[in-house]
């Protein structure tokens, strides 16, 4: 289908006339009016430009090309948006992206979960404590974690809190980028901190200094620096779950047809609100973004096809990625299926494990925790799965951290529960913290580099 066509058939308000879930009820629906009128006047986050060259990479993602990395906190605070963590997030992706180069042999998508992950599904639309009931916590863009009716009654102006630090965000992201933080020529900027020496920061210096020391000769051979070495392409993304939000940040933009979501590059949705007949397909449909979908059980074969045709119908190279999310123990029954369907009909589309959410457990004190064991193993199993099927392991997808947070159990650091509550910081989900972040990508540097078969 042509844009002109599908924009002919679609509106950024559409999504309005079918079934929405997971969206907070405001109390004052003038407020939230006047707030997104504010929304749709404010300057965009990000261009069409860098929108349709992200597409491009994903195509090559596709392709085999490329890999893609995705990654950042589970959900954004507002008062995290501060200078230190923000570095601290950039810095661990681009640590892990230097390892999967060098690892897989191919150049690497790199795309934060940052700039906007303000809002979270819900299992509830209400959290009772004692004879108090009240509005579940949806994320700072929507309420506030305080138990009380003040705190946990949605806030319209929180969504121009929102996006006006996810404004800061981007821009600071730009500054260390174009400022030379991203420079392969100055890997100092990306020195490591452990509080204890490690097998994992020596085998990471190593890989620096062979870095650093090819460029130098390549570079005195050549008589001078190699373009584009000195900075790198940066993507922000988010899960698309706050639809008035998505809807008054997207537009049209001169000499381009159809629309936009200007307030992130690669918006995706989730597990929970991919209905067919809901209102997130008929918003993503619309938009001519690179879109994602989590895909998780219960899920068939036929609800995975119907998604490429309703998202995807001009099966364009770069515009949708499935991100598997089915946890080590159903993967290996539940997605073979689904990459064979996929396979024989010949849709396009990016595969990306996503082996966090199907790996979350409690522990017996209460606390939402990961394994990195079982994280690890998901990858292996899906990526075998998907070349058994002749399909491109094409990236992953991961909630983590720059901090060394006390979430995620086991890694080379050897978190145990009894570690847990020294550090714990997450309001929603666990995260891999810097140490196991940078394990998981030197173990899947290694995975990458493994023949295939």
């Amino acid at each position: 289908m042509k844009a002109s066509t599908q924009a002919a058939a679609w509106r950024p308000d559409s999504w309005q006339q079918k079934p929405a879930a997971q969206q907070p009820v405001y109390p004052d629906p003038d407020a939230l009016a006047s707030v997104l009128r504010q929304l749709g006047e404010l300057p965009p986050l990000v261009s069409s430009w860098e929108v349709e060259s992200l597409k491009q990479q994903l195509a090559e993602a596709g392709r085999g090309e490329r890999f893609l990395l995705q990654g950042g906190d589970c959900s954004e605070n507002f008062e995290d948006c501060q200078s230190g963590t923000i570095a601290a997030k950039l810095k661990i992706l681009l640590q892990m992206s230097l390892v999967l180069v060098q690892g897989a042999r191919k150049r690497v998508v790199r795309v934060g979960r940052f700039a906007g992950q303000y809002a979270k599904p819900r299992s509830a639309d209400v959290e009772t404590r004692g004879d108090v009931t009240l509005p579940v916590y949806r994320g700072d863009i929507v309420n506030r974690t305080g138990f009380d009716p003040h705190a946990r009654t949605p806030d319209p102006t929180r969504l121009l809190r929102g996006y006006e630090r996810a404004g800061l965000t981007v821009n600071f992201i730009r500054a260390l980028i174009d400022g030379g933080f991203a420079d392969l020529h100055h890997p100092e900027y990306w020195e490591m901190h452990f509080a204890r020496p490690s097998p994992l920061a020596a085998e990471y210096q190593r890989m620096v200094r062979s870095i650093t020391e090819s460029l130098q000769f390549i570079e005195a051979l050549t008589g001078g620096p190699i373009p584009g070495m000195n900075r790198v392409d940066f993507f922000t993304s988010h899960e698309g779950l706050h639809l008035h939000y998505e809807q008054a940040v997207t537009r049209q933009v001169p000499r381009r047809e159809g629309w936009y979501n200007l307030g992130t590059h690669f918006p995706w949705i989730g597990n929970r609100t991919r209905a067919l007949d809901g209102a997130h397909i008929e918003y993503f449909r619309g938009i001519r973004n690179p879109i994602a979908v989590k895909i998780g059980p219960p899920i068939q074969p036929e609800e995975v096809l119907a998604l490429c045709d309703a998202l995807n119908p001009a099966n364009e190279p770069g515009r949708l990625t499935l991100i598997t999310r089915f946890g080590l123990a159903c993967v290996a029954r539940e997605l073979p299926p689904l990459v064979q369907a996929v396979q024989s009909r010949e849709r396009r589309v990016l595969w990306v494990c996503d082996p966090m959410h199907g790996n979350t457990e409690t522990t017996r004190t209460g606390i939402k925790t990961r394994r990195f064991e079982r994280i690890l193993e998901e990858l292996e199993t899906t990526f075998q799965i998907l070349a058994d099927a002749g399909a491109h392991p094409g990236g992953v997808h991961f909630e983590l951290t720059g901090d060394n947070v006390t979430e995620c159990l086991g890694g080379d650091c050897g978190l145990t529960e009894a570690d847990l509550t020294r550090d714990y910081r997450s309001r929603v989900d666990p995260r891999l913290n810097y140490e196991q972040s940078l394990e998981m990508a030197l173990r899947l540097a290694r995975l990458l580099d493994q023949p295939a078969g």
